[in-house]
């Protein structure tokens, strides 16, 4: 006699509640989800393309004609619609630009391919890839300033495309290409001028951060120098502030503020045994050490962009050092020029 094969305990992979469907009908269905989206982006695109007007469930209003950020502005709860959302997104984190182009697109393939679906046509999947000749330096350069142009009709800078196109380009040049690391283009603005004014500085450039009168005696151009970065804070703090001390002399009090001072000086003197003609921080650098290097021919400047500080040792060399002891030439960096 044949044993009964034991029970299998059920698994629910689902939520009660869920709904679940599958099927000719759902793919129609989720076709129709994802059309409905385009629909919305459409009258965005183009040189005629509108504004959309979106105003949240707190009242709050905002008007704009990029796809990503209406998508992002929209409650989406059909699951394949979010699909062009996540396509939205991955091209505006990937290309930076034609996020509603991207979302149409695949709106069309899908209605394409929505009458074949409804005949029972098999799946069939083609790859469609279109070469771009390198070859030619002047030709594929003309190509990537037709490619940077077009992503501009839309924007505040479309009278002005053939100089930001140019731009664009040369800045894009000036990275790795294996690995063009967008992150390493900064964008810098300046009140005044006009759009004309406009440059592109083939090296690295961070705005004249916050510094002290000393700094005005400080050199302001160096050729082939020797660049420190710091992590480092050269500011001597207020005793009332940062500790409570109990002495019973004044000649006690004065050994503490002399050992606050001797600390700083010899963080000071270890950096400029180092070679460094110049001296940059992402922590403050104060008056005294301004005033310090000042007298010896060295420039600095502290509160520097951790971003812009990380383009520096990109392009220099060297590392971002955390501390001024045991500083190793290795980690120094150099330019041809700053100024």
């Amino acid at each position: 006699m044949q044993r009964g094969l034991p029970m299998q305990p059920t698994v629910i992979l689902l939520k009660e509640g869920t709904d679940t469907s599958q099927g000719k009908g759902q793919l129609l269905s989720n076709i129709s989800a994802c059309l409905a989206v385009a629909d919305t982006l459409s009258s965005t695109l183009g040189p005629r393309g509108m504004d959309k007007l979106i105003v949240s469930d707190r009242g709050e209003a905002e008007i704009t004609n990029d796809g990503a950020t209406i998508l992002k502005l929209l409650d989406i709860v059909h699951p394949a619609a979010k699909t062009l959302v996540d396509i939205a997104r991955a091209q505006d984190a990937e290309v930076g630009d034609g996020t509603t182009s991207v979302v149409l697109l695949a709106a069309q393939m899908l209605k394409e391919s929505r009458s074949y679906i409804e005949e029972g046509a098999i799946d069939r999947i083609k790859e469609v890839q279109i070469a771009i000749d390198k070859s030619d330096p002047a030709k594929y350069d003309e190509l990537l300033i037709k490619c940077a142009s077009t992503s501009m009709s839309s924007k505040l800078i479309h009278s002005q495309k053939p100089f930001f196109s140019r731009m664009v380009v040369d800045a894009v040049k000036c990275l790795d290409q294996d690995d063009l690391d967008e992150s390493l283009i900064g964008v810098k603005k300046v009140p005044g001028g006009g759009l004309q004014d406009s440059l592109l500085v083939r090296g690295v450039a961070f705005k004249k951060t916050f510094t002290y009168a000393g700094a005005e005696q400080q050199p302001k151009m160096f050729i082939n120098p020797k660049i420190v970065c710091l992590n480092v804070e050269l500011e001597l703090k207020a005793e009332k502030d940062n500790a409570e001390v109990r002495v019973e002399a004044v000649s006690d009090y004065q050994a503490i503020v002399d050992a606050e001072w001797q600390i700083i000086y010899d963080k000071l003197e270890r950096i400029h045994k180092t070679g460094a003609q110049v001296v940059l921080s992402k922590l403050p650098i104060g008056d005294l050490a301004t005033q310090w290097f000042a007298d010896r021919g060295v420039f600095c400047a502290g509160r520097v962009p951790a971003d812009d500080l990380r383009r520096v040792t990109q392009a220099v060399g060297g590392t971002v050092q955390s501390t001024t002891s045991d500083i190793l030439p290795e980690s120094l960096g150099t330019c041809g020029k700053f100024e």
